[in-house]
């Protein structure tokens, strides 16, 4: 279908055939809903992380195509440019050894990557931006060779009528301009999934929601793009411009963007599909020829493709996904926050801290969402986004008196949080020794108040203190960050300060147009 359209284009019959299929898949959402026609639980979580491809001077590799047809497994896949690649883990129950046998499987794939990159000259780099992209790596031409991708970028740039922009005022100034949605390629992250009942689907979404800011301030990993310093974890508004089909006008208007925190704690899981209709026009037309109300009339599952397909164009933070395995529909809440790396270690701390914070907020007798209003929860992710592990956030003062307070996130972390991630873990039945080791991790990066974000920006410092130029600063510490990733202790554990080595110039892209200094 994505080749047909590529060629021919798409006409108003089909677009408007789209539309009425996407409300009969609502409708035949809310049916399978009234008639709990969905998955008993299971305790099921999934993990996804994109990853970059870099050279061993540090600068972006565009040849994922070459690096999995060596790779030669399903579990590696392409995403939206030529330096990237994705790995997805099998779906596990959340018990037992869980944590470690989830470590030691990302261990063993990339490794197993690792070497196949190698014969092509390129390594694997897991990290939230790679710091060494120029804007001109990110263009059209470097989008993987794949129809959807195509297609996606054109419907984009038409639904925009004029170049995506990028405006970032963080440490440093960032203004750079795209004809394509290019750009977006340079936010890797992990995507954390867990399958829900519908009954507890609202309880989990909105736990996650309130506690994204504190995942970003504990996780930051992207502080640089294109040469400029900015927030702590910059992907957040990168993807949004980056995506913003909305010109200024619409903008000004109060219309909403594609990537979107979200307005409102939410009841039902109904809640989010319908919003995604009711306010973000289709971008990717296609319909399929499924017709899901017929199915359902002949005591069929249907496959609500064209829901599907057009949920997948809405960028949430903490995204609804409706699938159906062997004959049976579940729902997940994709969390979407967390950026990729820094190794093996932090991303399996992230995703226990993540797993056994939703489990114990969404089964508290007075949740946290009642207590914290939504306009907070976003200013929080805001905040979070700009300071990482610097950040203050605001959190329900303890007690009957109520209220919110504002409180360092390291303190909220250590003090509130991280026992109620430890009480969360043990819901699951996750070994005690794992939820230890792994909880430990996000405990010292408080205590020490260092993450990902944090490392890279004194990392770059040190190396200018030694007399390399911005650019050559960027790459030796991306090179540095490569083999301290590969080594895989936790990145709170990492010098900042090494040997830069030869300071001669190292051959970089031109600058982009940028502001600051």
């Amino acid at each position: 279908m994505g080749e047909k359209v590529a060629a021919y284009g798409i006409d108003l019959a089909e677009r408007e055939r789209y539309r009425r299929k996407l409300h009969e898949c609502l409708e035949g959402l809310g049916r399978l809903l009234s008639e709990k026609r969905f998955d008993r639980p299971r305790n099921l979580m999934g993990l996804e992380i994109e990853l970059n491809l870099a050279g061993a001077d540090g600068l972006p590799r565009m040849m994922n195509s070459q690096v999995l047809e060596r790779i030669a497994s399903h579990d590696f896949q392409t995403e939206l440019a030529q330096c990237n690649l994705e790995v997805n883990i099998l779906p596990h129950r959340l018990s037992g050894r869980v944590l470690d046998q989830l470590a030691e499987e990302l261990r063993t794939g990339l490794g197993y990557a690792e070497r196949k990159a190698r014969e092509v000259a390129a390594r694997i780099v897991m990290i939230g931006i790679l710091p060494t992209l120029h804007a001109d790596d990110l263009t059209a031409a470097s989008l993987s060779e794949n129809d959807r991708y195509v297609l996606l970028n054109d419907q984009m740039r038409a639904a925009r009528g004029e170049d995506f922009a990028l405006d970032i005022q963080g440490v440093e100034h960032l203004v750079s301009h795209s004809p394509s949605i290019a750009p977006e390629a340079a936010c890797t992250s992990v995507q954390l999934h867990l399958q829900v009942t519908p009954g507890r689907f609202a309880a989990v979404w909105n736990a996650a929601q309130a506690i994204a800011a504190v995942q970003v301030a504990v996780g930051a990993n992207s502080p640089f793009l294109f040469g400029r310093e900015l927030w702590r974890e910059s992907r957040p508004p990168v993807f949004q411009q980056a995506t913003d089909t909305r010109p200024p006008e619409l903008q000004a208007q109060g219309v909403r963007p594609r990537t979107w925190f979200g307005e409102r704690w939410i009841d039902s899981a109904y809640d989010l599909f319908e919003e995604n209709l009711r306010y973000f026009p289709p971008l990717l037309p296609l319909c399929d020829p499924q017709e899901p109300l017929r199915v359902l009339d002949e005591g069929g599952v249907p496959d609500l493709a064209e829901l599907v397909l057009h949920n997948g164009t809405i960028y949430r933070w903490n995204r609804p996904v409706y699938a159906v395995t062997d004959g049976v529909p579940h729902l997940r809440v994709e969390n979407r926050v967390l950026p990729a790396g820094p190794t093996v270690a932090d991303v399996i701390a992230n995703t226990a801290f993540y797993y056994g914070l939703v489990r114990a907020l969404a089964e508290e007798p007075r949740p946290v969402w009642t207590r914290l209003p939504f306009s907070a929860a976003a200013s929080n992710f805001d905040t979070a986004c700009r300071y990482g592990i610097d950040a203050t956030l605001q959190w329900p003062r303890a007690g009957r008196a109520g209220g919110l307070t504002e409180i360092p996130a390291v303190r909220l972390v250590r003090t509130e949080l991280l026992p109620l991630a430890a009480r969360g873990l043990d819901a699951w039945g996750v070994e005690p020794a794992d939820r230890d080791y792994y909880l430990g991790v996000i405990e010292e990066r408080c205590r020490r108040r260092a993450n990902g974000a944090s490392w890279q920006a004194a990392a770059f410092h040190h190396a200018r203190r030694q007399g390399l130029d911005r650019h050559a600063a960027l790459a030796a510490m991306t090179r540095r960050y490569s083999e301290l990733m590969h080594a895989g202790q936790p990145v709170h554990t990492w010098p900042v300060a090494w040997p830069v080595g030869d300071r001669a110039a190292v051959t970089v892209p031109r600058q982009a147009t940028t502001g600051g200094g």
